[in-house]
């Protein structure tokens, strides 16, 4: 897959091969093409094209991929297709206004802290 690559060599995706049991279910999720089957197992084919979603892992039924999800890649580009300029890749904390239906001035109130 032509693809972006975020940094080299900075993504938390692991593959442990011994529980690998080549269902390929990785290939079929991954939305970076970063799997590829190699005769009965999945093999990385470019680790640096994991924007570290977590899909692979959710997915993987036997807990051979591991990856830190939203700590990378995904979530910046998540948070800047929503407008957030701010810590692209950091726990934000955005203010909303609301109006309490009384006629007042619209207040500032801060949601939850919303964490990658």
């Amino acid at each position: 897959m032509n693809g972006l690559v975020y940094l080299k060599d900075v993504v938390t995706l692991a593959l442990d091969p011994e529980k690998c049991i080549g269902c390929g279910l990785c290939t079929e999720v991954c939305p970076r093409a970063v799997f590829v089957m190699t005769g009965k197992k999945v093999a990385i084919r470019d680790r640096d094209l994991c924007m570290e979603c977590g899909a692979c892992a959710m997915n993987c039924p036997t807990g051979a991929l591991a990856v830190e999800a939203g700590v990378g890649c995904a979530q910046a580009i998540i948070n800047a297709a929503l407008g957030r300029e701010e810590s692209a890749c950091c726990c934000i904390v955005e203010s909303r206004k609301v109006c309490n239906l009384q006629e007042e001035p619209l207040q500032e109130h801060a949601p939850p802290l919303s964490c990658c």
